[in-house]
């Protein structure tokens, strides 16, 4: 893998170079901003199946927290891996290794932080208009939310264990349960449950996208399961989320806390085999791996989608 050196010496405002502007909009992931919405869809599901009424401006409202946080967690990894130089040393895929956004455009540093906080504060405020509204019961998830946001490249990165199972608590347990709460729901096992989903899901997201970057990783510190455990251990992990993905699915609809439409999302089973093969096959074959990183992001994307979809016909 080839590395630089260091941080690059700070670009020109050169007319070729990138824009400020195009640097914030790179550093936040536009691209990769459907997750939130899926989490959301889900959380909503399980508030239309139980029986909740929904108020179209609070769902609206919480389709913008969710994306607030997904954009502040984004920014603001983007920036410490610029400053730490982690951007400097991966090699960078369509999926991984950063948007390159900032060593192409070093003086949009401070502006991509400060976008990083004003969308995490954007957030916060979301979640403190749903306390007001309902009460505390969602006050626990918002706090350990914010944490996770705040704490994830520069903490969390650094065990193995937060590192693995944050990205699927903030995206999954946290988003879904959390618009359950937000639309008026109380705590109930059918969100609890439906949350698993998108938590293996998105642990195992995180999880294929280090494959690429371990070697650049460990050399700025961070102990994330590969570095610490190694690539047989992370494929490993990988199939067993997988399954407990698809048994969530199940287990739901067995205790009747899962309409039996929810078994939709196992039409992605063939996806999810073809994408474990892909990783055990090339796990250290950064090219030949590229493919089944761009599928991981469809069965990431679909399942949740059909759960969702099996709750409202159900």
């Amino acid at each position: 893998m080839t590395k630089a050196n260091g941080p690059e010496a700070p670009a020109t405002h050169s007319s070729g170079s990138p824009s400020m502007a195009a640097a914030v909009f790179g550093s936040i992931r536009a691209p990769f901003l459907t997750l939130p919405p899926v989490c959301v869809l889900l959380g909503w599901a399980c508030s239309n199946w139980i029986g909740h009424p929904v108020n179209i401006v609070h769902l609206l409202l919480i389709l913008l927290g969710s994306l607030a946080a997904h954009m502040s967690v984004n920014s603001l990894n983007e920036y410490h891996d610029f400053r730490s130089g982690l951007d400097f040393q991966t090699q960078r895929t369509p999926f991984s290794g950063g948007s390159g956004s900032l060593p192409a455009q070093p003086h949009a540093g401070p502006l991509v932080l400060a976008t990083g906080l004003i969308t995490l504060a954007i957030t916060a405020a979301i979640g403190i208009f749903f306390i007001t509204l309902y009460g505390p019961a969602i006050l626990p998830l918002g706090i350990a939310g914010l944490i996770i946001i705040g704490t994830y490249t520069t903490v969390m990165t650094r065990s193995a264990f937060l590192c693995l199972i944050a990205p699927g608590l903030g995206f999954g347990s946290f988003m879904v349960i959390g618009t359950y709460l937000a639309l008026g729901g109380q705590w109930h096992a059918t969100p609890v449950i439906a949350s698993l989903i998108p938590f293996f899901l998105v642990s195992n997201l995180l999880l294929i996208n280090q494959f690429p970057d371990y070697e650049a990783d460990r050399q700025v510190g961070r102990r994330h399961l590969i570095i610490v455990h190694g690539v047989q251990a992370g494929i490993r992990v990988y199939g067993v989320f997988l399954i407990l993905t698809y048994l969530s699915v199940i287990v739901g609809v067995a205790l009747g806390f899962l309409p039996v439409w929810s078994l939709l999302g196992l039409l992605t089973v063939p996806l999810a085999i073809r994408v474990f093969g892909g990783l055990k096959k090339h796990a250290e074959d950064i090219p030949q791996l590229i493919p089944f990183l761009g599928q991981n992001v469809l069965l990431v994307l679909a399942t949740p989608v059909l759960v969702a979809a099996g709750m409202f016909i159900g």
